[in-house]
């Protein structure tokens, strides 16, 4: 019998943990007998979306093509991993009501103060610096979700908690063997 793939959407502010939170939760699935595949926001955005800007219109059309094919991925049997910003409401939800599998929302809740601290890549400093227009969280919105599956507060608790919060999540909703 095949496996049952679905679609796990990771969706916070730059410097939240997302992709962090993908690279740890990636192998445990695998160890599971899962196939996974992690879409990244930057690799995603460097190899299928470049030359798009950072406008709304862009950034939707990013996102469209993350969930496009992360739902090919997931309809086919394998764990689609997203980890990207997707910082508006209405274009994840569309993503959600067009995915042909599960999809399973993970609002990586890190406030903005502690987002900027970790700030490893300097682009806060930049977007502060006015050096990057349309910075998620400093000059153009952030909308959490109204009701994901699954919150994980990364600035709260360890790596080690969110990780395991997200993986009891999976168990319990029956998409990952225990």
């Amino acid at each position: 019998m095949r496996a049952r793939g679905f679609v796990l959407w990771f969706t916070g502010l730059s410097g939240a943990g997302k992709s962090t939170l993908a690279s740890r939760v990636a192998p445990i699935l695998r160890e599971r007998g899962l196939q996974v595949e992690i879409l990244d926001g930057d690799a995603v955005r460097e190899n299928l979306s470049k030359g798009l800007s950072f406008s709304k219109a862009d950034r939707d059309v990013n996102v469209r093509r993350i969930a496009f094919v992360a739902n090919l991925l997931a309809r086919n049997g394998v764990c689609a991993i997203t980890a990207a910003i997707s910082p508006y409401r209405a274009i994840r939800e569309e993503c959600r009501r067009r995915s042909e599998a599960p999809f399973v929302e993970v609002f990586v809740d890190a406030p903005l103060s502690v987002t900027e601290a970790r700030d490893v890549k300097g682009l806060y400093k930049q977007a502060r610096a006015g050096e990057i227009p349309h910075f998620t969280g400093v000059t153009d919105p952030y909308e959490p979700p109204l009701d994901p599956e699954i919150v994980v507060r990364t600035g709260e608790e360890s790596l080690e908690a969110s990780v395991a919060h997200i993986i009891a999540a999976l168990e319990a909703r029956g998409l990952v063997p225990a």
